[in-house]
């Protein structure tokens, strides 16, 4: 009697296994991401590479009044943005404006889009309009309201702004603050709100069967779930304050303490404004990798800490 061997079939390479499969369609897929590629390279990618390149550069004149030409200078530009202290101050300012400023308007837009989240509040559709509606205010328009009612000359408010000098050099930094905060809050709203719309109301039906009130839904299920808006709310806030121009651009007409070094953008302002496009460049180029390391660094704390 003979015995048969049974031999197994033997296992697919891992590499068979790991083969892509085709994608299906390239050319429709092309097509529709063409438009956005040129518009991308155009108006994005294209003046971060121009603003570069004129970075690098340096003026040179053949004497004192001959033709003015561009030579590459290499980091001659950068050694002088890192000697600038009117910029570096510049930073530092817009810097504790943030501290301050950003966590008091998410605190704000979180309140105010639990209370509009609220079963307990009436007249919703009223008060979602009137939180949003400043945003609906351009930043320079809102600035030159505020900066009217600021005017000891000419604010209704005398009795206030005759005692307290809100454009004074000690305050015209938080007035400027209350206006971002003022113009921008009901836009965080709306997006923490549409995080709280997105929460299934089941979780709110499980622990109302549970005994917990409005309150503790709000603190122990709302605001845990709305945690990657607060944090994406907080990452556009960092960029906005950092690129601060238009608020202090306006407040320049009306108080002498806002500098044309102010901030930083103003800063590249006047610097372009000499004429020094190149310096103007390097500027803009460093204050453009210092928005994305304090947005970077920002982004990896809250997922070492499990926000997002």
């Amino acid at each position: 009697m003979t015995s048969t061997q049974v031999i197994a079939p033997a296992p697919p390479q891992r590499a068979a296994s790991r083969r892509r499969l085709p994608v299906p369609h390239k050319r429709a897929i092309a097509f529709f991401v063409l438009p956005f590629g040129v518009l991308f390279g155009l108006f994005y990618a294209l003046p971060i590479g121009y603003a570069v390149w004129q970075s690098l550069l340096v003026v040179e004149r053949e004497g004192t009044f001959g033709p003015a030409r561009e030579v590459f200078g290499g980091l001659t530009q950068y050694v002088q943005v890192f000697q600038s202290e009117p910029f570096w101050s510049s930073v530092a300012r817009v810097l504790v404006l943030g501290i301050v400023q950003v966590p008091v308007m998410l605190v704000l837009a979180l309140v105010f889009a639990l209370l509009l989240d609220s079963p307990l509040l009436r007249g919703k559709r009223f008060f979602r309009l009137a939180f949003f509606v400043p945003y609906a205010v351009p930043g320079v328009v809102a600035a030159i309201m505020w900066g009217f009612l600021y005017s000891p000359n000419l604010s209704p408010f005398t009795g206030l702004t005759g005692t307290l000098d809100l454009l004074s050099a000690d305050l015209v930094l938080w007035a400027m603050a209350n206006v971002i905060t003022w113009v921008y809050v009901g836009y965080n709203m709306l997006i923490i709100y549409s995080s709280l719309l997105a929460i299934p109301t089941e979780v709110y039906e499980a622990a109302r069967l549970d005994g917990a009130g409005q309150l503790r839904i709000a603190w122990s299920i709302k605001i845990p779930l709305v945690i990657p808006a607060i944090v994406l709310t907080t990452v556009f806030s960092i960029i906005g304050t950092l690129q601060l121009l238009a608020e202090p651009q306006v407040f320049r007409s009306f108080s002498s303490a806002v500098t044309s070094t102010y901030t930083p953008n103003l800063t590249v302002l006047s610097t372009s404004s000499i004429p020094n496009f190149n310096l103007a460049a390097a500027f803009s180029v460093v204050l453009a990798l210092a928005t994305f390391v304090l947005s970077f660094a920002f982004l990896k704390l809250t997922q070492k800490k499990g926000l997002q």
